[in-house]
């Protein structure tokens, strides 16, 4: 199985999910700006996506977009508890944050990270994006993870999307459930373990 991957781009949450499960993976490194692996073939003729994450199966399948890559690793490793069973609320519920993180914050970060966009109009964007983050920081009120006391691949997720705010100027210290959440993220050997491959903790 092979992860291609960037750097604390949105596929960290598919490489924290593959870690708390113990498979055995590959990691391929993928320059977004260049669209080039480390041995110089074109990204584009492994995905005409360019995008990441990607997970290329044992059998040369390959699936894309990250929400359905975290069901699939989630899927595929019943007894962590990364997801809860097919057909299930629960399961809907998982389902809905994973939905809510990829449409309303991972993609509020976008125009944040676009070097041509008039300053006005990222703190447009940002106080936006603060706002979705009351929705969540009011979930986790009294919760460790989103869906509960149970770490999903939710949580993976949101804390990938969530440590991009520093780099666009977006502060989210006002949202102690958040700040918590963050703190608690950071402290799964998994999560150290992913960070650390790649080269964003010591």
């Amino acid at each position: 199985m092979k992860l291609y991957y960037s750097p604390g781009a949105c596929s960290l949450a598919s490489h924290i999910a593959l870690s708390e499960t113990g498979t055995k993976f590959e990691l391929v490194k993928a320059a977004l700006q260049t669209h080039t692996l480390a041995d110089g073939t074109d990204y584009y003729t492994i995905t005409a996506k360019g995008q990441v994450p990607l997970l290329e199966l044992d059998d040369g399948s390959r699936l894309s977009e990250g929400p359905a890559i975290l069901q699939y690793i989630a899927d595929h490793a019943p007894g962590t508890g990364l997801a809860p069973a097919a057909g299930t609320m629960e399961r809907y519920r998982l389902m809905e944050w994973l939905n809510f993180i990829t449409s309303e914050l991972h993609k509020g970060y976008s125009p944040l990270f676009n070097s041509k966009m008039p300053v006005e109009a990222k703190e447009i964007f940002a106080a936006r994006l603060k706002d979705k983050y009351k929705l969540v920081d009011a979930r986790l009120e009294g919760n460790d993870y989103l869906l509960g006391k149970q770490f999903s691949v939710a949580d993976a997720y949101l804390f990938t999307v969530t440590n991009w705010a520093a780099n666009v100027g977006v502060d989210l210290t006002e949202f102690r459930n958040l700040e918590a959440f963050n703190a608690r993220m950071k402290a799964r050997p998994a999560v150290q373990a992913a960070l650390k491959s790649e080269g964003l903790m010591k």
